[in-house]
């Protein structure tokens, strides 16, 4: 869910206020239409690295006072506003990080989530701003910064949850029809659960929408996201279920997101986690993130060294 592609600054204010659905649907089809576009325009950059000197990415985009944020419009990650504009907790923690940093002019790049990490790698953006979940698999592709909070699960589910779907065992033992999202994490979690088959969705509002239709059961996703979409779009045919947490080889995860840069771009991702840790210590991350439905029980201490050990 993005705007179309300007050249000018974009407002990363937090929501002012519900959303309607007709927004929700029209931002989801504006942010595929961006992220094509910008997929075929945006390969003129050239590698700034060979890793031996930490990169010199920073260096580039102070020189020219603008840096160009993958997102995947997701909220509460990055969406589309009631004024039309890109908003959500990633957009509005790189404006506030990367002013610190002097780069003044942040643009976002709208993508599909599954194309998150070959898109930075490909150099059509700078760094990834989609609240990505920190693993081992995608730490072998991309450095991250410290992560900026922490995550369970949610579901979405028929009003009343006619088939009790409380847990990832629930919907395997019921034989329930799975959705989440392209790329997602909860993948992983629903083949460790033994869950055959899982339909992938291009985002939590299509999830909505096909589980309100009757074509899944249930759709799986971040717990914030979940709630989101169902308060967002005041839907009367689905509801969110408490939190829930996901089980590997047996043990509960919690997960952790935070932004990815290019492999040899050290310098640009330990200035960034320097600010990072000056807004975790100070309080003011949690008050960026807040207004996006984010509570102190998200916010987080685990590094994403912790997170990238296989």
């Amino acid at each position: 869910m993005a705007p179309r592609q300007e050249r000018t600054r974009h407002s990363t204010s937090a929501p002012g206020g519900g959303l309607a659905r007709r927004s929700l649907l029209a931002g989801a089809v504006a942010l595929g239409t961006a992220g094509a576009v910008g997929a075929t325009s945006g390969c003129s950059r050239v590698a700034t690295a060979d890793g031996a000197d930490g990169g010199r990415l920073l260096e580039q985009l102070r020189a020219k006072g603008t840096v160009r944020l993958g997102l995947a419009g997701e909220q509460p990650f990055s969406y589309i506003g009631k004024d039309g504009r890109m908003t959500g907790s990633a957009p509005t923690i790189a404006k506030r990080i990367f002013r610190e940093l002097g780069v003044e002019d942040v643009q976002p790049f709208p993508t599909e989530f599954g194309s998150l990490i070959t898109g930075l790698n490909s150099l059509q953006f700078d760094t990834v701003a989609a609240g990505m979940y920190i693993n081992p698999a995608r730490c072998e592709q991309v450095i991250f910064a410290d992560p900026e909070y922490q995550m369970l699960d949610a579901f979405i589910v028929r009003k009343g949850n006619p088939k009790n779907l409380r847990t990832y065992q629930d919907v395997s033992e019921s034989g329930a029809k799975m959705a989440t999202g392209v790329g997602y994490a909860q993948i992983e979690y629903a083949k460790e659960a033994g869950i055959r088959s899982v339909t992938t969705l291009p985002d939590q509002l299509a999830g909505l929408l096909a589980v309100e239709q009757g074509r899944v059961d249930v759709f799986v996703g971040t717990a914030v996201t979940v709630r989101n979409v169902i308060r967002e779009t005041e839907s009367t045919k689905a509801e969110a279920t408490d939190e829930v947490t996901p089980r590997v080889k047996g043990k509960p995860v919690i997960d952790v997101g935070g932004f990815a840069f290019q492999s040899p771009e050290t310098n640009l991702r330990d200035a960034f986690n320097r600010e990072l840790h000056k807004l975790k210590k100070s309080g003011e991350l949690l008050e960026i993130m807040r207004p996006f439905g984010f509570t102190r029980d998200q916010m987080t201490t685990i590094t994403a060294r912790e997170k990238c050990k296989p």
